[in-house]
């Protein structure tokens, strides 16, 4: 490390996640520091280089780990940027550790590996508690997701929140403090939440608070929507659509964009008449306009957007792929824009198999409607434009052919299975 330190005073602390993963025995990926009793200008003599806009967080000159003075914090105003940071060497380590959401993320190590734990982190580990740290928690509404986030985390350990954080983020959904939370900020924490081995417990947590019928009420609406229990034994829409994003947590690990054509692919079904319950006929089309209302107030990335309208749109074509004629077949692939952007058709196939495996009693099933469709991809892919160009063709007659040629090799693609329902 550049320099030496001179201020007997300055002590630097490992914090945050990398300590907690440290103690549950998984792999630390980050680590993040806190120097308490230096200031700003004592880093970046050492090469440390400044990147905090609000207070000052530095970046190790060698290893780019992220090191941030020791702050408190003092809310200001509502929402996530409503809060004044104060830093010097007067704040101690607890002082810092205190601001931080939840308890088994204001832990600390000292540079002789030492564990500092002042509000019990460590106690919320073994227990599998998410535990707010101090009645503070309540100011800043980003709390709420992440809560939510860790949940979808570490649910499979059997981590639980604790009911007095619940209710604090209860609270905080009814005096509006989840309505000033800035669209990107949502998108970035569901974003995160949607790659985590158990996406349903985001889910219920907000709803718990009643913070998803305010931050999502699109898929919020899908609870208490029934189905036909002979096509969904778990008959509950939103039952249904937590099935389904475990699902997709399973057969696709880490990735949000599956995770999001999950989330968003049964919109249409709470806008579906009462009269019609159980039955759901076009609950494809209509889910279209709640799934571009959602993009649009979350500021959703297009490729998220776009692929995610194709699934809502087309679901149900796949799971009739093996009863479909070789021009349907042929039509999807090219909706999909398969043959330019072949990672696209993959990426629907998952969401879709996790549709048909997100019922209960069907997590195993068999979905070889997804091998049939990628077969016929890669017969009708094989075809090339330059046989046809060595004939003489030209202009349209080439993409004629080429579609004639498609059509004959997707025919040729056996159907060794039948769909289930």
């Amino acid at each position: 490390m550049p320099g030496a330190w001179h201020n007997p005073a300055m002590r630097i602390y490992l914090v945050g996640g990398a300590v907690r993963d440290k103690l549950l025995g998984r792999a630390v990926a980050d680590r993040d520091y806190v120097v308490v009793g230096a200031r700003p200008e004592e880093l970046q003599a050492r090469g440390f280089r400044p990147v905090g806009k609000d207070f000052p967080v530095f970046l190790h000159p060698e290893t780019g780990e992220e090191y941030a003075l020791a702050r408190t914090e003092r809310k200001t105003g509502r929402g996530y940027h409503g809060f004044a940071f104060h830093a010097d060497p007067s704040v101690t380590l607890e002082q810092d550790l205190e601001r931080r959401d939840l308890t088994i993320n204001a832990m600390a190590e000292d540079e002789r590996g030492a564990l500092v734990d002042p509000f019990g982190g460590a106690r919320d580990l073994a227990a599998r508690v998410l535990r707010h740290v101090s009645p503070a928690f309540v100011e800043d509404p980003v709390r709420v997701l992440r809560v939510a986030r860790f949940a979808a985390r570490y649910a499979p350990l059997g981590f639980a929140v604790a009911e007095e954080t619940r209710a604090l983020m209860r609270r905080m959904v009814e005096d509006g403090e989840v309505d000033h939370l800035v669209p990107e900020r949502v998108w970035a924490e569901t974003q995160r939440a949607l790659a985590e081995p158990q996406p349903s417990a985001f889910l219920r947590t907000l709803r718990a608070c009643g913070a998803l019928a305010v931050l999502f009420p699109e898929v919020d609406a899908l609870y208490g929507v029934p189905q036909r229990a002979e096509f969904h034994p778990e008959v509950d829409t939103g039952a249904h659509l937590e099935l389904v994003l475990d699902a997709a947590a399973r057969l696709a690990p880490g990735d949000a964009l599956v995770g999001f054509c999950a989330l968003t692919h049964d919109l249409g079904k709470a806008l579906t008449p009462k009269d019609e319950w159980p039955r759901h006929v076009m609950h494809e089309v209509r889910g279209v306009a709640p799934l571009q209302a959602l993009c649009a107030r979350l500021k959703v990335p297009a490729d998220y957007a776009a692929l995610a309208e194709l699934v809502c749109r087309h679901h149900l074509v796949a799971h009739q792929a093996l009863e479909l004629r070789p021009g349907t077949v042929l039509e999807l692939l090219e909706q999909l824009d398969a043959f330019r952007r072949g990672g696209r058709l993959e990426a629907f196939l998952l969401a879709c198999e996790a549709d048909k495996r997100g019922r209960l009693g069907l997590a195993d099933a068999a979905y070889p409607q997804a091998d049939y469709l990628r077969a016929a991809f890669a017969a009708a892919a094989a075809v090339k434009a330059a046989p046809f160009v060595a004939q003489g063709l030209t202009g349209p007659a080439i993409a004629e052919a080429m579609r004639r040629a498609r059509l004959a090799a997707i025919a040729a693609v056996p159907r060794t299975s039948r769909p289930s329902p």
